[in-house]
């Protein structure tokens, strides 16, 4: 904790801050420079309130990636099966599908950094329960499923708030960097986590595995309890229904939006049947089994933390068109494990799919953010991320069918070649081909500096920023 106070400051810190900006607000009336506020310009990490969101992701995250590989061992190890393992995760999935909607409109309700603060208690709460439960001993299968299905409530309601709450914490110009240093710090954490994860369960056993996670989203709680924000947009609180209709009304009559989020499930759909099944299988069947595999999986995830190293410099102005030709590099991965070929050509094109993917990541969180309203940004978000989640799990059930009846190399090249033809299409629509980056308006930067500062529109904040 000492480490933490000393990163975002203590009291006395902040009062130096007060005194800055109060002093900046004397100057700009004499047109003199904006020290502070400029500070902020240049560098997202200049935002107190950045630092806490990227912290809090960096932190959850590792706890998260820890989990992923706790509770299959957790779920064995009370004596359940193959099937009780499918059991415990498809628990969570369900209970994610179904809130995901509800959880935008409560993102757009209230205060977007609250409501991640209740999120996380409720998974820090569930996962801590977990917990208990295995290191007593008293856990069962049935009550793993059920404190899964309660943590997917928690990721229903987190992930809309949290897609709407980074572009407050950033003047809009430092958006791109924002978001990419954001995913470059995520994608490390689960790599990270990980293989904290197999060596907390070698070591110690699930439960402690689960220890860390409740702890983890405990500390992202208290972290966003110290954001301060002075002018995040609210929706309008009419009915749920009301607000979900106007949310789905802003999605439909957007035909870049929809046309985007329909290509992405298609590929998320593919590359989920890809990690749980065609993968794996491939790999047992041409290569050395879950050895070769496990190295073709850590490539992609380490050519994403390249990705988002590169997506800090590269600003392409047709932010959709580039993330959307970046695509068919996933398509290279299928047709290489189809052939087959050796295991470095898979490894080294699985680490550039993970590059190239993370200019689609970060040019659509660019896209959703300038061209949604703020105040239905978690809503859009959550509709994006149902198309994703709902239709995943059916590729991945239907994966080992398909390969049973048609066979492993037309199942992959089939799946790769549609990601190339979907890839091809998209760009015909002309909103998805123009849709351009837009230079940041005076008053947005306004505004966002104000957020970052604390220092508000014509006279100094007293608030602890």
């Amino acid at each position: 904790m000492t480490g933490l106070v000393e990163l975002f400051g203590d009291g006395h810190f902040s009062q130096k801050i007060h005194k800055r900006n109060r002093t900046c607000f004397a100057r700009r009336r004499h047109g003199k420079c904006r020290l502070f506020e400029m500070s902020v310009l240049r560098n997202p990490l200049r935002s107190r309130n950045f630092r806490l969101l990227v912290t809090c992701n960096t932190i959850s995250v590792t706890g998260s990636s820890v989990a992923a590989v706790a509770i299959p061992f957790a779920v064995l190890g009370v004596g359940g099966s193959a099937g009780d393992v499918g059991l415990v995760a498809t628990a969570k999935l369900f209970p994610l599908v179904a809130f995901l909607l509800i959880g935008g409109v409560i993102a757009d309700r209230w205060p977007r950094h609250r409501v991640l603060v209740a999120a996380n208690v409720v998974q820090a709460a569930a996962e801590g329960v977990a917990a208990g439960l295995l290191l007593t001993g008293h856990a069962q299968v049935w009550h793993l499923a059920a404190l899964s299905g309660v943590g997917g409530i928690g990721v229903a309601v987190s992930y809309p708030a949290a897609q709407g709450l980074l572009p407050h914490t950033v003047p809009s110009g430092l958006r791109q960097k924002a978001v990419a240093l954001d995913r470059v710090c995520r994608n490390t954490a689960s790599i990270g986590g990980a293989a904290l994860g197999g060596l907390l369960v070698a070591l110690w056993g699930s439960g402690w595995g689960l220890a860390i996670d409740a702890a983890s989203f405990a500390i992202a709680a208290l972290l966003r309890f110290r954001m301060n924000f002075t002018n995040l947009p609210q929706g309008r609180k009419s009915g749920m229904v009301s607000e979900l209709r106007q949310g789905w009304r802003t999605f439909i009559s957007r035909r870049w939006l929809w046309v985007t989020v329909t290509l992405s499930a298609v590929v998320t759909t593919a590359s989920s049947a890809l990690i749980s099944v065609l993968g794996p299988l491939a790999s047992h069947r041409y290569l050395d089994g879950a050895n070769s595999w496990g190295f073709i999986v850590a490539a992609y995830g380490f050519g994403a933390v390249v990705g988002g190293m590169v997506m800090l410099r590269f600003r392409p102005r047709r932010i959709l068109l580039a993330g959307i030709l970046s695509f068919p590099a996933l398509s290279l991965v299928f047709f290489a494990l189809a052939i087959p070929l050796t295991e470095p050509v898979d490894i080294a094109l699985s680490f550039l799919a993970g590059a190239c993917l993370e200019v689609f990541e970060v040019g659509w969180a660019i896209a959703l953010q300038q061209e949604i309203p703020p105040e239905e940004l978690s809503r859009i978000s959550a509709y994006d991320a149902l198309g994703n989640y709902a239709l995943s799990p059916l590729g991945t059930a239907a994966a080992g069918g398909l390969v049973e009846g048609f066979g492993m190399p037309v199942v992959l090249t089939c799946s790769g070649a549609l990601i190339v033809t979907l890839s091809a299409v998209a760009p015909l629509v002309p909103e998805v081909r123009g849709l351009r980056r837009r230079p940041p308006a005076p008053t947005e930067v306004a505004a966002a500096a104000s957020a970052a500062t604390g220092v508000q529109a014509g006279r100094p904040s007293g608030q602890d920023d």
